[in-house]
């Protein structure tokens, strides 16, 4: 079609599993290739073809999301035993997300995608809350053990000259117990740090950082220190001048604060919290159907997908011929948030203005009370009609050739 829309750089785009799979493609014809042009670097990274490339896939598409910078994933199966056995792979394959998040340095951001009648379960929260997630490192690269009665546990650090150093845990006099020991690294809190206050430039809000300092007062306090240097010396004028705040508090009185907020910040966290936090985050605004999720690395690159997995059950009802209802926003969103960041980067307004349109056909779709199953359970709506997937996208469809042209 002589009209679409033109690109000048490829997207990477990454193809999935199961019923995200299926999604993926209906996006792609039914509300994409009808008005743009599409140029992408496709990588298949089903879980099939993972393991025919001995997952070098999912690293080539990571190393080529540094060289292009913008990056579209759907969602992929991380393998477990049961997994092995049905799709007979050669082995238990990592994780994409974390290969992938491993090889860009990145930071996770995920935030709530709001539409009337689909109503936070805190009432004052009216603007999305992001989290930014520190993925590296505490408790999810630890060691652990359990320590029999009459042990001591000591922390022994040795040095590059071979001298060594070391500090009493506990001495079990009279019980057994567990031990646990984890690490960061400066260089992984640096980058962390550094995706944090970019992306708060990006999206000019406010910035909130939160550890527990006052009783871990080396490790957590190396984070707080880290953040604090590298704000002071890099984006200090930076933040002045886009009117927005960086902040940080303990994360007990940042949980507190959150919940008395109306919203419209980001919320970075250490490993663990954020993810205890985004689940609570995405749960307090409806649903994990209804989250945003960019990976961003500190030298620029961008990765956005769904927050969610690959729909399983509804997967194995669509095997059958059985009619499925679901929920594919998160999906949509992650193409037009690619969408809108390859037209800034290329300076391709009409690109950025089209992804920013199908945005809103998106929840005018949903607040007119067409959904999927899961929203109609959630809407506080008046009049909804619950609609199978491929109506819903076609719904969607319908409302976007209402929004032509997209150059305002």
């Amino acid at each position: 079609m002589a009209d679409r829309i033109k690109m000048t750089t490829p997207l990477v785009e990454m193809d999935g599993d199961e019923m995200t799979r299926i999604i993926w493609k209906m996006i792609k014809d039914e509300l994409l290739l009808p008005y743009i042009d599409l140029k992408t670097e496709y990588y298949d990274l089903g879980l099939q073809h993972r393991d025919a490339t001995d997952d070098q896939v999912t690293v080539d598409s990571a190393n080529a999301t540094k060289r292009l910078g913008v990056a579209v994933k759907c969602a992929t199966i991380t393998p477990n035993a049961q997994r092995v056995e049905e799709y007979q792979l050669k082995e238990m394959w990592k994780s994409p997300n974390g290969t992938i998040r491993a090889l860009l340095d990145g930071t996770v951001f995920r935030a709530p995608i709001i539409a009337a009648g689909i109503d936070p379960l805190v009432p004052t929260w009216t603007k999305p809350i992001t989290i930014a997630r520190h993925a590296y490192g505490d408790v999810y690269k630890s060691v652990d053990m359990v320590v029999e009665a009459g042990s001591k546990a000591e922390l022994l650090v040795t040095d590059k000259t071979g001298e060594a150093t070391s500090e009493l845990i506990h001495e079990f006099v009279n019980t057994s117990g567990i031990i646990l020991g984890q690490h960061n690294t400066d260089a992984s809190i640096s980058s962390f740090a550094r995706s944090c206050f970019n992306f708060a430039l990006d999206t000019k809000q406010d910035l909130w950082f939160a550890t527990k300092d006052t009783i871990s007062k080396k490790y957590d306090h190396r984070f707080k220190d880290i953040f604090q240097d590298i704000f002071e010396s890099e984006y200090e004028d930076r933040f002045q001048a886009a009117g927005i705040e960086y902040f940080y508090t303990l994360i007990d009185d940042a949980v507190a604060r959150v919940m008395r907020s109306e919203g419209g910040y980001i919320w970075a966290c250490k490993n663990y919290d954020g993810d205890v936090m985004s689940d609570m985050v995405a749960t307090a605004f409806g649903s994990l159907g209804m989250m945003t999720s960019v990976l961003v690395s500190p030298s620029g690159a961008f990765e956005y997908e769904a927050a969610h997995g690959t729909v399983t059950r509804h997967y194995y009802k669509h095997l059958k011929g059985e009619e499925t209802s679901t929920n594919s926003v998160a999906t949509i969103f992650a193409w037009t948030g690619a969408l809108k960041k390859r037209g800034e980067l290329d300076e391709l307004p009409e690109l950025s203005a089209f992804a920013e349109a199908l945005e809103q056909a998106t929840i005018a779709t949903i607040e007119s009370g067409v959904m999927t199953g899961d929203l109609y359970a959630l809407s506080s709506l008046a009049e909804k009609r619950k609609v199978s997937t491929e109506e819903f996208i076609q719904e969607v469809g319908k409302n976007l050739r209402l929004k032509k042209p997209f150059q305002g």
